[in-house]
């Protein structure tokens, strides 16, 4: 009902909204005819490229916290991992490493998973967990059936670490949960080429110490937000950015210069002052000019 209100309302006219692809495209369609300016940002895939020259420690921790932090709850949230070549040796270490954060509450200080939002969200996210194995698949580490003392009603869902394809339906949709999804690639134009053949253009990261490489992936990709040995690639408030592709409807920005231009209704004021027009006593016809 509130979305409906504010789609409608005539003293509302400018709207943004963040979340899911079905809402936002009503959202985007029903403001849109009623003559608002509309932009929505929607659903996301974000991908990470590990290259076996990265820094592999400071990669796969900045990569665990990227796909675990927050319980993956957040648009943002790294949610597929592309391994190029030997970094492919690299996912035990990745395993390892999500095996030691501890899933509680969040009124827990050292609790680094939290519980996912609702029943609801934590049976979604089990299903997809077991589409993976059910399409041929691998779960590499599993976080469904984790008990916390003292909520045995929590929505718990643990790190989960994922070996698939990309025809599979954890890789094509948007898990938003403590999952990430691990493909692998022969080398680096094979990864972003598997990025760009994906609907969604959120962000998209690459791990490596080679400038070239870096450079080739930021001029090559397809993502709206770019990070280079950055997991998850949200710019500073003072820099307009947005999603690309399936990821965003209406092409504008949350903030930043783009996003004051979104909010800003743009008025041109045309005046003329001449002392002959108190006296003039034809009209013209002609549009006026400063001769």
């Amino acid at each position: 009902e509130p979305v409906r209100f504010i789609c409608n309302e005539p003293r509302i006219k400018a709207i943004t909204f963040v979340g899911g692809d079905k809402a936002g495209q009503y959202i985007y369609e029903t403001g849109s005819k009623n003559g608002k300016r509309v932009q929505a940002q929607t659903g996301a895939k974000n991908h990470c490229i590990l290259m076996p020259d990265a820094n592999a420690n400071f990669a796969l921790n900045s990569i665990v916290g990227a796909a675990f932090g927050a319980a993956g709850q957040r648009c943002m949230a790294l949610s597929t991992l592309v391994a190029v070549g030997d970094s492919q040796t690299w996912v035990d270490g990745l395993i390892e490493r999500a095996k030691t954060l501890k899933v509680g509450s969040g009124f827990d200080p050292e609790t680094e998973v939290g519980p996912v939002i609702t029943p609801a969200a934590k049976e979604r996210i089990e299903s997809l967990i077991q589409s993976c194995q059910d399409q041929g698949g691998r779960i590499l580490l599993d976080g469904r059936g984790v008990k916390v003392d003292g909520f045995p009603d929590g929505n718990w869902v643990g790190p989960t670490i994922l070996e698939a394809t990309t025809d599979m339906d954890c890789y094509q949709q948007e898990i938003f949960g403590p999952v990430l999804v691990v493909v692998k690639a022969a080398n680096l134009d094979e990864g972003i080429e598997l990025i760009n053949r994906n609907r969604y253009g959120n962000g998209a990261s690459i791990f490596t110490q080679s400038g070239a490489t870096a450079r080739k992936f930021e001029k090559d990709i397809e993502a709206g937000q770019v990070g280079i040995n950055v997991p998850i690639p949200v710019p500073l408030p003072m820099f307009s950015w947005s999603g690309g592709k399936a990821s965003v409807i209406g092409g504008a920005s949350l903030y930043g210069p783009r996003g004051l231009d979104f909010w800003t209704q743009l008025k041109t004021t045309t005046s003329l002052w001449r002392s002959q027009d108190a006296v003039d006593s034809r009209a013209t016809t002609a549009m006026p000019t400063m001769n």
